[in-house]
């Protein structure tokens, strides 16, 4: 095995450089592979974060260190503006010209391209931190206020006087994004788009609770200082950050507080995007953005109740093994979520013996990689709580890569705000999906890939990223992770059953008039859910829309290729081989996905 596993790692390497030099010969690629170059330096610019976050702010790139991203009306698009800018050059590219990889990259590229233009045509909302289309400038989950606090502490490094002052620099900044998100605000509420009532009070308490920290106590000081003191740079680092939020931060969040309750008085209850102006074209939008399908608003809700129904069935056959017999799959699910054995204390003791499991489990995943991967990544990886100053509206779960250089781990992290929402039997799908074998190890693989231009390493869609981290649990289980634990393949059920419920949830209420009531009613009767982390995923679902149906139509696609792809190969079949496949090429929109394995799969055969 071990002398098969170099020999394929030796093919891709030879597959890579044949790539490169045909880029080198052919026109057509190399104008291409240019492009992407001047794109992905233009994203750096234009999202400092983005540079910080990939370890791309030092040397030539210094500059950004002190800056963050543009959060005016005039740059609303962030990231992807670049893209936008692109496309007349895209276009000039002769795409009969290229082939094999260079054409996937292309088709993925111009897809992407295609589909930011279309939501840069809404006048309203913009673009948040996950490089999502989102109809509202601040909720719970998008704002300036609820990311940078942790950007600046896990993302800013701090190894000298000048990375200390690039850091003040970033909070005078801070302020100022916050400024021109008021702007954005007041501008978005005269085209009446405005957050729902429960959206806009998750994001004032968490303002609020940013606005009370104070001083060089205050989580933004304290962080300078600590970091500034261990590197041995002075003891005045966390009194010259506090003068900032203190002064121009304290001024600007005061700002937005006031402006958020203004609005709070006019908000209505109402949950869907089709109430805004072209609400139901937005919604379009995001359906297709996040599934990378044509799939329309019914269809899309009627694949959701055939696999709530399918998965349903599979699970109410486990729950009978367990002896829960009584009642819906969701009330039985409920049930066993309650199970005292099955639960950790919500206490600090209590979230550390839980941080420690999982550590173990990704540990223990980890070594059975080999199996059914030809390349491992040598990329850290950790898991962490989610900061408890943004749990409250923070995803139960997710994952961030690490540096290209490896100098910052892959990070996931889960939001324990209350550890009731995780009974022991729902966790070990939970980490294979955002750990290994799922986002943690796909992204590393493809940071650690020779020959990808780097805006393809960093490219993301919700269907194949979230697809993946579905047939990663899939892959959990193949691996025999759950034999020594029956009840934990219980909880792989309901990971499956709840992303599926999610395309049923999404539709109802974005186009066919669902309260947040009927979903909630729903998440839990269906799923199992406890009732705060229904809500919160309802939330989530409001802020983001579309986003929540990529996971199982990604999940179902890559299912459904890879049993194409074995079918029609048979004994030439490679599981290895077609892990490769789909993870050296990047992320790319699901039409694209199934013409790299249609391709590989006719070549395979023909050899």
């Amino acid at each position: 095995m071990l002398n098969r596993r170099h020999v394929l790692a030796g093919a891709i390497a030879s597959l890579a450089a044949s790539n490169t030099a045909r880029a080198e010969t052919n026109p057509a690629a190399a104008r291409a592979r240019a492009l992407y170059d001047e794109i992905f330096e233009s994203i750096l610019r234009t999202s400092p974060t983005t540079a910080s976050g990939l370890g791309f702010d030092t040397g030539p790139r210094s500059g950004l260190k002190s800056k963050l991203d543009d959060r005016s009306p005039s740059a609303r698009m962030n990231v992807f503006q670049p893209m936008i800018d692109a496309r007349p050059k895209l276009a000039a590219i002769d795409r009969k010209a290229l082939t094999g990889l260079d054409a996937s990259r292309y088709d993925t590229v111009a897809w992407l391209a295609d589909r930011d233009a279309e939501a840069a045509a809404f006048p309203y909302g913009g673009v948040d931190s996950y490089d999502y289309p989102v109809p509202y400038v601040v909720s719970q989950l998008t704002g300036a206020y609820q990311k940078i606090p942790d950007f600046l502490d896990s993302k800013h490094f701090i190894e000298s006087k000048a990375d200390a002052e690039a850091y003040l620099s970033r909070l005078t900044v801070f302020a100022q994004n916050v400024r021109d998100e008021n702007g954005r605000l007041r501008a978005d509420a005269a085209m009446g788009v405005v957050p729902p009532d429960f959206v806009l009070d998750k994001a004032l308490t968490q303002l609020r609770s940013l606005a009370a920290q104070k001083g060089e106590g205050s989580g933004l000081a304290a962080s300078l200082g600590r970091r500034a003191a261990e590197k041995g740079l002075g003891a005045d680092w966390a009194a010259k950050a506090a003068t900032i939020v203190d002064g121009p931060l304290a001024s600007a969040l005061a700002d937005q507080i006031a402006l958020l309750t203004e609005h709070r008085r006019i908000a209505v209850h109402e949950v869907g995007v089709s109430r805004l102006p072209d609400g139901r074209r937005y919604y379009d939008l995001g359906l297709r953005y996040h599934t990378t399908t044509n799939l329309t608003p019914p269809e899309a809700h009627k694949v959701g109740l055939a696999q709530v129904a399918e998965l349903s069935a599979r699970a109410d056959v486990l729950l009978r093994a367990q002896g829960l017999t009584q009642g819906s799959v969701g009330a039985r699910l409920t049930a066993f979520g309650k199970d005292p054995s099955q639960l950790y204390p919500n206490t600090e003791a209590g979230r550390a013996t839980l941080l420690a499991d999982l550590n173990r489990t990704m540990e223990a995943v980890r070594a059975r990689t080999p199996q059914v991967f030809a390349t491992l990544p040598k990329a850290g990886m950790e898991i962490r709580r989610v900061p408890p100053a943004i749990e409250l509206g923070a995803p139960r779960g997710y994952a961030e890569g690490g540096t290209l250089d490896g100098s910052r781990p892959g990070t996931f992290y889960i939001n324990l705000r209350d550890t009731a929402d995780w009974p022991k039997w729902s966790l070990n799908s939970l980490t294979y999906h955002e750990s290994v074998p799922g986002h943690l190890f796909q992204g590393a693989v493809l940071l650690e890939a020779p020959g990808a231009p780097l805006l393809l390493k960093t490219m993301g869609f919700t269907a194949y990223g979230e697809g993946w981290g579905l047939y990663a649990e899939q892959l959990g289980d193949e691996l025999g992770m759950y034999d020594a634990y029956p009840a934990g393949r219980i909880g792989y059920l309901q990971s499956f059953l709840y992303r599926a419920a999610r395309i049923v949830l999404d539709t109802g209420m974005h186009s066919q008039g669902w309260s947040r009531e009927k979903a909630v009613t729903y998440m839990i009767e269906t799923v199992g859910l406890p009732v705060g982390a229904a809500e919160n995923e309802i939330d989530r679902y409001v802020v983001w829309p579309g986003q929540a149906c990529g996971y199982k139509i990604g999940h179902t696609e890559f299912d459904r290729l890879r049993t194409k792809a074995h079918t029609a190969l048979g004994a030439k079949f490679d599981l290895k081989a077609f892990h490769d496949l789909v993870l050296l090429g990047g992320a790319m929109p699901l039409a694209v996905l199934e013409r790299v394995v249609d391709d590989w799969t006719r070549q395979r055969l023909g050899a």
